[in-house]
């Protein structure tokens, strides 16, 4: 007998009551804002609360969160309609198609073992070898859900295992603590550091241009390229001092990836052809703004590639569900961050905030926003939410207080990636880690927190030094 969909509807109180209240206060709004632009701001918040209660999935609250918006006349359906047409959204989609075939061809796996077997031999260089793979798998996986979850996870809980580092035998402080907490970060790191590396990046590039500054792929990544290195090194020799691994020497991992790989066989034709896939795609990306084609004609031309090669099939791309999900409800985020633009709510929103910051010295307003975004983020469970919500107001803020706008964008931008160090549920690899069990939630709260401060002295000095030399502001 057929039943119901089972919904939490006690989920729906507070975006009901957070959305009503603010549409109510209409009366109340500032001089010369008009009651569109306030109705559309109590929609938007009510939307990103359901974001975080989710009585429905993601996709779910968007479409309830675009109803009200075009049945309450605030943006016409036309109007409505046109961020479904996002080419920076198709970016991600396309990048999630890419992602897939990484993990249906077995590549990203062969990489991760090629890597264990060559630098496998400290558990130090160990954690070394499993960041290098989350680095060269980052440009093309902007699920950094996926490559937590697919790639690196079965990898290391293998490994672990092989150590005996076991939770439920009370021994993961051998090595699978460490492997696990270190992965986290090289995961974040990573998606800061490439443009097609986490699903909110593209959203960050959309909401810069319609403030006027052009972020590229190859901008993106040359800004990131220092301090993301820096914090690659660093941070896993500083999560080796706090958390120290009791096994320090790992020479069964070169064997143990060697036998895995043995298993695997000689690489095979859907990798070699992954692999020209993914060639094709990077070299666009990095050169693409030199010979006129953007990131997103790069990813439907790749996925073309993928689909007639045999890589992927086309029920590959329909069952991607993820993909179609990001679709449907980034579409919907941005169409409502680009009318509470264009309704007038983020000016004026920039104008006061920025009056309140008058005085003070543009850096030292870039500080005070990278470090209210970071810190506010312990009020998110998704980073992709967090930078719907924020980014576009912030840019707005810092752009207004003479901030250089392109420092600014990118520097909330690889901040929209690095906040995932705050808590369990901070964004998607998260819970998948911390729910292997192999990291306690005190322990996680408390080297998060330190290594937040690492993150934030080594992107805003290290990274606005360097940008500096590269001519970007």
């Amino acid at each position: 007998m057929n039943s119901l969909e089972k919904v939490d509807y006690k989920k729906f109180i507070a975006p009901l009551v957070v959305g009503l209240v603010l549409w109510f206060l209409a009366s109340v709004r500032p001089d010369g804002m008009s009651i569109s632009a306030w109705h559309m701001f109590a929609i938007f918040v009510a939307t990103i609360v359901g974001l975080v209660t989710k009585p429905l999935p993601l996709g779910g609250v968007a479409l309830v969160g675009f109803v009200a918006v075009v049945l309450t006349g605030t943006v016409p359906m036309d109007t409505a309609i046109v961020g479904f047409g996002n080419g920076s959204i198709w970016l991600i989609v396309m990048a999630f198609f890419i992602s897939r075939g990484f993990i249906k061809t077995g590549l990203g796996r062969r990489i991760a073992l090629i890597f264990v077997r060559t630098f496998g031999k400290k558990t130090l260089g160990l954690a070394y070898a499993l960041s290098a793979v989350d680095l060269v798998v980052a440009p093309g996986t902007p699920s950094n859900t996926a490559r937590a979850g697919g790639v690196m996870f079965p990898i290391i809980k293998s490994l672990a295992q092989t150590f005996g580092s076991d939770p439920e035998k009370g021994t993961e402080r051998k090595i699978g603590s460490f492997l696990i907490f270190t992965e986290f970060h090289a995961n974040a790191i990573t998606a800061a550091m490439f443009l097609t590396a986490m699903a909110g990046n593209p959203i960050a590039q959309a909401f810069a241009a319609k403030q006027g500054v052009d972020i590229t792929w190859m901008n993106w990544f040359l800004a990131a390229l220092v301090p993301g290195i820096l914090s690659l090194i660093i941070v896993p020799f500083l999560i080796y001092k706090m958390y120290a691994p009791e096994v320090k020497e790992t020479p069964d991992a070169k064997d143990w990836a060697a036998g895995e790989l043995h298993e695997m066989g000689k690489i095979s034709k859907p990798e070699i052809m992954m692999i020209v896939g993914f060639v094709i795609a990077l070299a666009l990306w990095i050169l693409g703004s030199f010979i006129g084609i953007d990131s997103t004609t790069t990813g439907f031309l790749v996925i073309g590639f993928l689909l007639i090669a045999g890589v992927l099939s086309w029920n590959d791309i329909l069952k991607e569900t993820g993909a179609w999900n990001t679709l449907f409800w980034f579409s919907v985020l941005v169409m409502m961050a680009s009318q509470l633009n264009a309704l007038g709510f983020i000016p004026w929103l920039s104008k006061t905030i920025g009056a309140s910051l008058g005085g003070l010295n543009w850096f030292v307003v870039l500080i005070v926003l990278l470090v209210a975004y970071f810190y506010s983020h312990y009020f998110f469970a998704s980073s992709t939410a967090h930078v719907s919500a924020m980014y576009a107001a912030f840019l707005a803020v810092a752009i207004a207080a003479h901030v250089p706008a392109l420092l600014a964008a990118l520097m909330l931008g690889f901040f929209g990636n690095l906040m995932a160090s705050t808590t369990h549920y901070s964004s998607g690899p998260a819970p998948i880690l911390f729910g292997a069990g192999y990291v306690k939630q005190g322990e996680w709260w408390r080297m998060n927190f330190i290594l937040g401060l690492v993150y934030i002295v080594i992107w805003i000095g290290v990274g606005s030094l360097w940008m500096k030399l590269l001519g970007m502001w």
